[in-house]
């Protein structure tokens, strides 16, 4: 399979619109480099000229495409991953052998194509806010689940229930094989939406955690509060640390108080009680 990458730079000031718009656009991934350039990929010479063009007629930017060398996405991100504990929680890919030592939390994930391995510091800030304010028999929400790794995470530290909620159709089959996998099965249920439509249906919730970007944990702020119960616990990731200052404010202005903060390698994370 040929991979066409997409460069733009769109500015600081559109940077998180564009980012948003290519992930819908494309259902795929995107990279964000230092210097400000966001690069997105797509699976063929037709789709990346169709998503060029909407580019420059949407947002007025000029786009450099790059062709990939052919490589086996399938199986290629698995090289280098390995067991990670975070918090009380010890991260397993299917295919690495590991011993779990008495009273280990341990959780064995195949991410596949959904997002989330534990390898992204947005997910492990997350995963670790859940382990630090999470109590026995909560009931969570998790928003942009993918894998399910939090909200398998969840039911393996004592939630009592646990809905995750992701846009993506394909993200489903993964996340519910790896919450069998996992024994979280009846816990754990998983639906496919928007989460702005949503999550105010699945309330009232003890805990929400949105593991998205900037601009879509804004936009769920009035659901994620409807949704919680007053005193719950919302958690937000996704987000680099630069943007921190620009989530406090809405956050706040939402509704919510800020209880702790975290940063993962350049991602920040934060949870807030429900006021």
């Amino acid at each position: 399979m040929t991979w066409i990458a997409l460069e733009v730079q769109p500015g600081e000031d559109r940077r998180d619109l564009v980012a948003a718009w290519l992930v819908t656009r494309t259902g795929q991934a995107i990279e964000e480099r230092a210097d400000g350039t966001v690069v997105a990929f797509a699976l063929s010479a037709a789709e990346a000229e169709a998503v060029a063009a909407e580019l420059q007629q949407l947002f007025g930017l000029a786009v450099s495409r790059r062709e990939l060398p052919e490589v086996d996405w399938t199986t290629a991100w698995r090289e280098g991953l390995g067991a990670r504990t975070v918090g009380r929680v010890t991260l397993v890919p299917t295919w690495v052998e590991h011993r779990a030592g008495p009273g280990d939390c341990v959780i064995t994930m195949d991410p596949e194509s959904a997002f989330g391995s534990g390898e992204h510091g947005s997910t492990r800030a997350a995963l670790l806010l859940l382990d630090r304010w999470l109590k026995p028999g909560d009931s969570v929400i998790d928003l942009g689940t993918g894998s399910g790794i939090l909200a398998i995470a969840a039911a393996r530290l004592g939630a009592g229930r646990v809905v995750g909620v992701d846009l993506d159709p394909e993200a489903l089959p993964v996340a519910e094989q790896n919450a069998a996998r996992n024994g979280v099965a009846d816990t754990v249920k998983f639906l496919q939406g928007d989460a702005g439509a949503v999550t105010p249906l699945l309330g009232p919730a003890d805990v929400a955690v949105s593991n998205i970007l900037r601009l879509v944990n804004a936009s769920l702020l009035p659901a994620i509060h409807r949704a919680v119960r007053n005193g719950g616990t919302a958690i937000f990731s996704g987000m680099e640390t630069a943007e921190a200052t620009e989530f406090r404010a809405p956050l706040l202005s939402a509704g919510f108080e800020i209880m702790s903060e975290i940063i993962d390698e350049g991602w920040w994370a934060v949870a807030a009680e429900r006021t």
